[in-house]
């Protein structure tokens, strides 16, 4: 599965989302997070775009307007860092529901 990894300005965030809302964009698997939480500025949303890979290539033109991609390194840590919070949400609701 293709993803991409966008900062935006908070005062961008109309924008964002009228982009967000483009037919094959919003079916894809997309998250938005405060960019501090993960070391990047205060005042900025990271935006995680993963799907098909059409529609990935399709964002990464689209956002662009709006913000700009995250470095490779960069990206990668956040990546990982997003998988994991997934998981850890994942494997406490099994928790809640087996109790």
């Amino acid at each position: 599965m293709a993803w991409t990894l966008f900062e935006v300005p908070q005062s961008r965030r109309t924008e964002l989302d009228e982009l967000l809302k483009d037919d094959q964009i919003s079916r894809q698997s997309h998250k938005l997070r405060d960019a501090a939480t993960f070391g990047r500025p205060s005042g900025s949303l990271l935006v995680l775009i993963e799907g098909a890979p059409e529609a990935v290539t399709l964002a990464e033109q689209r956002l662009q307007t709006v913000g700009t991609v995250l470095p490779k390194p960069d990206a990668e840590r956040v990546y990982r860092a997003l998988r994991d919070e997934d998981e850890s949400a994942s494997a406490g609701m099994g928790l809640f529901f087996t109790e």
